[in-house]
């Protein structure tokens, strides 16, 4: 009887050999990146666009990962559809960026073929000077992509055998689905572009355990003394993981017991800090009830009461679950490379890819969502721009502090005396983890 045949992992260079330490090399060295091409990005789900993004059938936005750009298309149905974004003739780019497909036509800019919304051909300009069997219907049909949507997003595959969506997500996806993800929209979008690679990009939102030296005004002139302990880090299965506080977010956090003055002045040093997790309107809230709240009661959780009372009233869908209320000021990573950091109806969402073909460069995308009153929602999403690191005008404090030190840190790897990253068991485990899962694709 012959024997089944056996696949060997393929070897990967510069590889996980222990949990706590992460070899330099995979954050700039070019066979690893080009294994990340070849053996990462083409089979894993990856966050494309938001639904908002394409509102209307007609509407596409142009995903683009390394040297892959993907076409992600509005149905008539109102469904979504992604193609591999070149033309069955002779592979010229089809769409560029984002944008409303006339006549609801995907046109080739070259020779002016033509495809209906759903990928199937609709005009071959000179039909009659090809051979049947290059025109046959079924292969001139754009290349479809897996697609699949969650989280108010759309998510695509190019990997025909790919598992479901929800299974590669989870746990991470139910854990979103109880802060109210879906409910979520752009409330602002900017990029830009750092000098580090992805993974060294997003890593610096993997832990909160550089708050107190990146962030100190956060700390409230705690410094040092800022607790470590105060954050609850677990590490998931499929890559993802995810840190929550200790603490009861109603209860005011790192200002509880500190009363409403500390409070507020958290709430308002987030809102200057970066426009998101907490917003101008929620910080209105808090201040209303700053002079109500009876002697005695906390002031953290009557001002989180007045906040549920706001947005009942205003019909802004605010219905966490109260595991979804322990998320808030955490945050949850979705592998490959996309993060959200939910905190009461809104959150920070990061999506970090490789910058063109240059292992240490990344585009490193922010937005700060929101829940709108149901009906009330915005149009048509769009990125506001793409602004340098240091822009003091288009970043708050909190993100160019983070910034700054992802770009010393890419510098850093290239040091003649550091080997390796080393890291803590317990508040960088999720870096461990992504490392790890990685490999495990990279090796398949």
């Amino acid at each position: 009887m012959p024997m089944a045949a056996t696949h060997e992992p393929r070897p990967v260079p510069f590889a996980m050999r222990d949990p706590l330490r992460v070899p330099r090399e995979r954050y700039y060295d070019r066979e690893f990146f080009e294994l990340e091409k070849e053996h990462l990005w083409p089979r894993v789900w990856q966050m494309a666009c938001r639904l908002e993004e394409i509102p209307r059938p007609g509407d596409f936005v142009e995903y683009e990962i390394c040297d892959q750009s993907i076409l992600v298309v509005r149905q008539d149905d109102r469904s979504v559809k992604a193609f591999h974004n070149a033309c069955r003739h002779r592979a010229t780019q089809l769409c560029e960026g984002s944008g409303r497909l006339t006549g609801k036509q995907i046109v080739c800019p070259f020779h002016g073929w033509r495809w209906n919304l759903d990928g199937s051909n609709s005009f071959v300009y000179g039909a009659d000077g090809f051979a049947p069997e290059c025109l046959r219907p079924e292969d001139i049909r754009l290349r479809e992509c897996q697609v699949d949507t969650w989280g108010a997003c759309v998510w695509i595959n190019m990997d025909p055998d790919a598992r479901p969506l929800r299974e590669a997500l989870s746990p991470a996806a139910e854990l979103l689905d109880a802060v109210g993800a879906e409910h979520m929209r752009v409330w602002w979008w900017k990029e830009t572009i750092l000098n580090a690679n992805w993974k060294m990009a997003q890593e610096a939102f993997h832990e909160g355990y550089h708050v107190a030296a990146t962030h100190p005004q956060l700390t409230f002139g705690l410094g040092e003394d800022y607790p470590t302990g105060n954050v609850e880090y677990t590490a998931f299965g499929n890559g993802h993981a995810r840190f929550q506080g200790r603490f009861d977010p109603t209860a005011g956090g790192v200002s509880q017991g500190r009363g409403a003055e500390a409070f507020l002045e958290r709430s308002r040093t987030l809102w200057e800090g970066q426009d998101a997790m907490t917003l101008e309107r929620d910080l209105h809230v808090f201040r209303g009830v700053k002079n109500r709240v009876p002697p005695g009661e906390d002031f953290a959780t009557a001002a989180i009461k007045a906040l549920f009372d706001y947005a009942e009233g205003a019909g802004i869908p605010l219905r966490p679950t109260p595991e979804g209320v322990r998320l808030w000021g955490g945050q949850v990573f979705l592998f490959p490379n996309f993060m959200i950091l939910p905190q009461f109806g809104n959150a920070l969402s990061y999506r970090v890819r490789p910058h063109g073909d240059d292992p240490e460069q990344c585009r490193f995308e922010v937005w700060s969502l929101t829940m709108y009153p149901e009906g009330e929602e915005p149009g048509r999403a769009a990125l506001k721009g793409r602004f340098a690191p240091d822009d003091t005008d288009n970043w708050g404090l909190i993100p160019r502090q983070d910034f700054g030190n992802i770009a010393r840190q890419q510098r850093g790897v290239h040091s003649r005396g550091h080997r390796e990253h080393r890291l803590a068991t317990e508040w960088e485990r999720a870096i461990s983890n992504m490392h790890v899962e990685l490999d495990r694709h990279l090796a398949r």
